[in-house]
């Protein structure tokens, strides 16, 4: 009895059009006519990339082969997932899709994976990127290897697709005019028109023709929650059910997402949903002129999910968290950068592995210098982790934390500058940390490729939400490339140092006085409304307090309640903020063992007081010395409590704000 499948495979192979050459190709593997059994079918998002290897799939099961068609999107980058699923048979044709999700398997599959096939496999690779130069100048491989660059499709094969799509003759020649050879535009309009919609009469470019498609669409959808929940599809790099919770309500989410899962320009991947780059663009263009305020409101929400799974997260979640939040930024100065990189297909920066590491400093001795290829070298041994890598080698960034007492700190010119440029303007105090972003690298080298970009911002962005730090600090001897991008970002120049005769010049913030959660801020309005330099004045802080001026104004604080003492420290901006957060800290003694004592000593003397010392020694019934003994120690546990939360220590410590 035939099974729904066959049914779907065989109006595939009704619908397909053009793509003879490619096809051709194919055939001549699969019948031994040529020696080229390895074909690379590369080309942007929405090309027909799925839609050709489904083809090839059923070509090969109607010639009575094995196949295996393995989609790269839904596997992890590993060896161990490839041949999950692949399965326990030796395929005779292996056809990949979303091959540029698996670039870390580029090498393994070309020395290991492919080679012990039999001979007569073929094996298709489809993917956005060309293959990389190893499959092309191995002497080898060149032989074996073709490589196809999907292009738009021509009239007669658009005009085809139309037809079997059910569009009338007499609206097929407008549509193949408008979408310009595309095959996700051709799909997409063809359900426009044979849904009763009327061909949009002309439009100047491509981005218009979408714009009317997706208006259609939009039209189309059953609600309000469903609007908005298209909404957040085109504003997050990746929508989850539970994002949807938060946009669309805990009652319409569920139906919601399995409505979006169902649209034609959206893509189920492991980590959400993910709709095609063109109908994306158009949606968000299209939702921020219909409600501009209530679209910003919705990117606030987004912001905000992203943000708080990201200070939370730890190892790969934080990495991709860091990358949904880098994405918001697509409007930014690097708005150019990060479209290319998208338009590339999936990529992720990830922790670099160890046996990478070595060539990389020999890159960037080459673009550097030799002096910093041993300082990276150094750094490389002495704290690998705080290595990442675009996946599959792309691109690669340093974070160096500091102060860690090594000789590297000593040994580095750059670190030792920057360090003491903390000591001189504003020391450290016990448990604070600087993060220095140290070396940056992209896919040809350089610091100012696309992949240095992503791979610099990603990082950066994972390093400061994940843990507190005292400063951040970014190094780079492209400062006419990077700088504003830092102007963007309320970082400032801070110090330039002259290594390898060549100029490093060093971007910084102290987190002390320009706090992560005020800077969060400032990103989401400049997400939305652009904008650069420095933080306003009132969003900053005074300079952070040493420890003895820190317990010092503590003692202010209680003895003056409406002083300024501790405004602008961790407790709070104002008076009152500062007294709301004294109060809950001197609450917090109570937990402490034989903690009641203290806390009722503080609360008679300072929170309720008492006329006199004297008075509150005798309404908490103790003789006065010992009341003043205490007192004193009561001031001392609250003041640790306070320092270890200014200072973010987390253990032991009072956050003011909880």
């Amino acid at each position: 009895m035939p099974k729904l499948g066959d049914v779907v495979e065989d109006v595939r192979w009704r619908s397909f059009v053009g793509r003879a050459a490619e096809v051709t190709r194919f055939d001549d593997a699969l019948a031994g006519r040529t020696s080229r059994r390895v074909l690379f079918v590369h080309g942007p998002g929405g090309i027909g990339k799925t839609t050709l290897l489904l083809h090839l799939r059923s070509r090969a099961r109607r010639a009575g082969r094995r196949v295996v068609y393995v989609d790269g999107q839904e596997l992890r980058p590993t060896a161990e997932d490839f041949v999950g699923a692949v399965g326990g048979t030796e395929p005779q044709v292996l056809l990949v899709d979303g091959y540029e999700g698996l670039g870390a398997l580029d090498g393994w599959l070309r020395r290991d994976l492919v080679p012990a096939l039999p001979a007569e496999a073929v094996v298709v690779l489809a993917g956005r990127d060309p293959p990389a130069a190893a499959w092309r100048c191995d002497p080898g491989w060149r032989a074996v290897v073709g490589v196809h660059l999907l292009s738009a499709l021509d009239d007669r094969a658009s005009d085809a697709l139309l037809d079997r799509a059910g569009v009338a003759e007499p609206q097929r020649a407008d549509v193949v005019r408008l979408a310009r050879g595309h095959p996700l535009a051709l799909s997409l309009l063809a359900d426009v028109v044979t849904a009763g919609g009327d061909v949009p009469r002309s439009l100047a470019e491509a981005p218009d023709l979408i714009s009317a498609l997706t208006a259609s669409v939009v039209r189309d959808a059953p609600s309000e929650a469903h609007l908005l929940g298209l909404a957040t599809c085109a504003k997050a790099q990746v929508t989850t059910e539970d994002l949807l919770r938060l946009t669309v309500g805990e009652a319409d989410a569920p139906r919601v997402w399995q409505w979006l899962r169902d649209r034609p320009f959206v893509s189920a991947r492991p980590q959400g949903l993910m709709p095609h780059d063109l109908t994306r663009e158009v949606l968000d263009a299209e939702f921020e002129r219909r409600s501009p305020e209530r679209y910003r409101g919705l990117h606030r929400v987004i912001h905000d999910h992203v943000v708080t799974g990201l200070r939370a997260a730890t190892g790969m979640r934080r990495q991709s968290l860091a990358q949904q939040l880098a994405y918001l930024h697509r409007h930014g100065p690097f708005s150019d950068q990060f479209r290319t990189v998208r338009a590339h297909g999936a990529i992720a920066v990830v922790p670099a592995r160890p046996e990478r590491l070595p060539a990389v400093a020999e890159r960037i001795g080459k673009q550097i210098g030799p002096r910093s290829a041993a300082i990276a070298r150094e750094w490389f041994a002495a704290r690998p982790e705080g290595a990442s890598e675009v996946a599959g080698g792309r691109g690669f960034a340093y974070h160096a934390l500091c102060p860690t007492g090594t000789d590297q700190e000593r040994d580095d010119p750059v670190v030792r500058e920057i360090l003491g440029h903390v000591a001189r303007t504003a020391p450290l105090r016990p448990g604070e940390q600087v993060d220095i972003a140290r070396f940056l690298m992209g896919e040809d080298g350089s610091q100012t490729d696309r992949v240095a970009v992503f791979a610099g911002s990603v990082s950066s962005l994972a390093a400061w939400c994940g843990r507190p730090l005292a400063w951040a600090f970014i190094v780079t001897v492209a400062p006419s490339f990077w700088g504003p991008f830092f102007d963007y970002l309320g970082f400032r120049e801070v110090l330039s140092v002259t290594c390898d005769e060549r100029r490093h010049v060093v971007y910084g913030n102290d987190w002390r006085r320009f706090p992560l959660e005020a800077w969060l801020d400032l990103m989401n309005e400049r997400e939305q409304y652009g904008g650069s330099g420095p933080p306003p004045p009132e969003m900053t802080r005074p300079a952070p307090l040493r420890r003895e001026d820190f317990a010092a104004a503590v003692r202010s604080a209680l003895q003056h309640p409406g002083g300024d003492a501790l405004v602008g420290t961790a407790l709070g901006d104002d008076p009152q903020a500062v007294r709301a957060a004294l109060e809950r800290a001197v609450d917090a003694l109570a937990d402490k063992p034989r903690g009641d004592r203290l806390r009722a000593v503080l609360r008679r003397t300072y929170v309720k007081p008492a006329a006199t010392q004297e008075a509150a020694a005798e309404a908490l019934g103790l003789p006065f010395s010992t009341y003043r003994r205490h007192l004193a120690k009561a001031v001392d546990e609250l003041t640790a409590g306070l320092w270890a939360a200014e200072t973010g220590q987390r253990s032991g410590s009072v956050r003011p704000g909880e």
